[in-house]
């Protein structure tokens, strides 16, 4: 699954598990020839006409609001030539280097090649011409339909979900991570595996197999799944640690709030302004991959936990919505989620209703959102000028700083764990510790010292104010 030129082999080339990134970097990148199809049902590809931002950002947000019946319920569709981009995106961000591209119109997929024996002799020369290494569809192909077509081309073949598989191998650096990418492609590749070599359907030699024997593709069936089932095992004892952690943290009045979104629409951008964490930064897709929960400071003094997520994407493989499930329960029991989105993407709507269709997957459409509108800096100023921000939106600009503060402050706001109360207190000089606390968790309007009492008014958290209850004054 991985796209660079060095051939795998061995028990590595059946689990599609990719190399460390030090021996990618000695490897030379792969060209890759795109192949993106366009059919009725995912919307005719049009020239649409040129949006403001404004109303871009309007359908997107509304979008993101809304909560129709499912009979109602029509998602936006990416065009082909949207789909595409993206494509060449992901390849990108997977290592490889644009040989060619090609997009064909149909009114139905071919059963046997996807696109027809014509235009694959057609997209087979053009490949060769351009010297591709690797063709990649904008397409889940079925495994008879990827044989079929690498019979007739003279290179590799692989469909979005494998490709989308093979970055997020690339990114994965926790235990935790490896094993998720590894069970998601190891459930990809087991129907993939018949045809895949003759080494798979050769007998066994020896004593003790001869007769009808068990086939190496049956062998390696075998090996799969025994290698899912102790990833599994594994990874339900991640789950039971996450839990434990989670108990603890919910022990603790400290709410937590989990930053979601389309791949690169700037969340660990967001998260690294917010909490000062240092996550890695980029602008490739799904560059986060693995999960990261910082402590931040809301205006009124409360503490929060902030945790980033993996980006969603336009038909997100099941199999990595089921693996990575323990990562993403953080999104389920957040109490707030902010969803943020890119202000300068042509296809915003588009992509929130993505995220919508994921979060709805994780029975997590219900929660409390605010919606985040990020990277305004790369509008013109008149753009950047018109956006308003509402009691559901926010528009910021991460990388410069733009409408943090409002931000915060909206999430203070929308947060309803240890609500903040406004408070008369006398506190004894002597209570050194009570003070203390007061200094570090709460706001303080007015403060005056009298016969060795501390006379004050402030903003505080209930679990503060259960401490004080004896220094309230009615």
């Amino acid at each position: 699954m991985r796209l660079t030129a060095k051939r795998k082999s061995g028990k590595a080339a059946h689990a599609g598990v990719s190399e460390p990134d030090g021996a990618r970097g000695q490897e030379k990148s792969e060209r890759a020839f795109l192949v993106g199809i366009d059919y009725p049902t995912r919307g005719r590809s049009v020239s649409k006409p040129a949006v403001p931002p404004q109303a871009r950002l309007a359908r997107s947000t509304a979008v993101a609001e809304e909560a129709p019946e499912p009979e109602k319920r029509r998602a936006p569709q990416f065009s082909a030539e949207e789909s595409l981009a993206e494509l060449r995106e992901l390849a990108a961000s997977a290592g490889a280097e644009l040989a060619g591209e090609f997009l064909q119109h149909r009114d139905r997929p071919d059963p046997a090649t996807l696109i027809g024996r014509g235009k694959l002799q057609e997209i087979s020369g053009a490949a060769a011409s351009s010297s591709a290494d690797l063709i990649i569809f904008d397409h889940e192909l079925t495994p008879s339909q990827q044989r079929n077509v690498e019979s007739e081309v003279s290179a590799r073949v692989i469909d979005r979900t494998q490709l989308i598989l093979d970055i997020f191998a690339r990114h994965a650096r926790t235990r935790e991570g490896q094993l998720q990418v590894e069970l998601a492609q190891l459930e990809y590749l087991l129907p993939r595996l018949a045809g895949r070599g003759i080494e798979m359907s050769q007998l066994g030699g020896g004593i003790g197999t001869r007769g009808p024997g068990e086939t190496q593709l049956e062998t390696d069936r075998r090996r799969i799944y025994r290698r899912i089932r102790h990833i599994h095992q594994q990874l339900e004892q991640v789950r039971r640690s996450r839990a434990q952690q989670r108990q603890r943290r919910e022990s603790v009045p400290v709410a937590t709030i989990a930053l979601v979104g389309y791949t690169n629409a700037g969340k660990s951008t967001l998260f690294n302004a917010l909490t000062r964490a240092g996550v890695l930064e980029s602008p490739k897709m799904f560059a986060t991959l693995d999960p990261t929960i910082r402590p931040a400071t809301l205006p009124s003094r409360r503490k929060v936990l902030l945790s980033d997520t993996v980006g969603f994407i336009r038909n997100l493989p099941h199999t990595l919505v089921t693996a990575f499930r323990a990562t993403l329960e953080e999104v389920q029991r957040a109490a707030l989620v902010l969803q943020v989105s890119d202000a300068s993407s042509p296809i915003a709507a588009e992509q929130a209703a993505q995220v919508e269709a994921v979060l709805r997957e994780l029975d997590a459409a219900g929660k409390p959102r605010l919606h985040v509108v990020n990277k305004v800096d790369m509008l013109a100023a008149a753009e950047r000028d018109a956006l308003r921000d509402d009691a559901a939106t926010v528009h910021v600009s991460a990388l410069k700083g733009i409408g943090l503060t409002t931000l915060l402050e909206r999430i203070d706001q929308m947060l309803v764990e240890d609500p903040i109360s406004r408070v008369r207190l006398k506190v004894p000089q002597s209570e050194g510790k009570l003070l203390s606390a007061l200094e570090a968790r709460s706001r303080i309007f007015s403060r005056q010292y009298r016969d060795g009492v501390v006379e004050m008014e402030a903003d505080a958290p209930e679990s503060l104010l259960r401490r004080l209850r004896g220094f309230v004054v009615e």
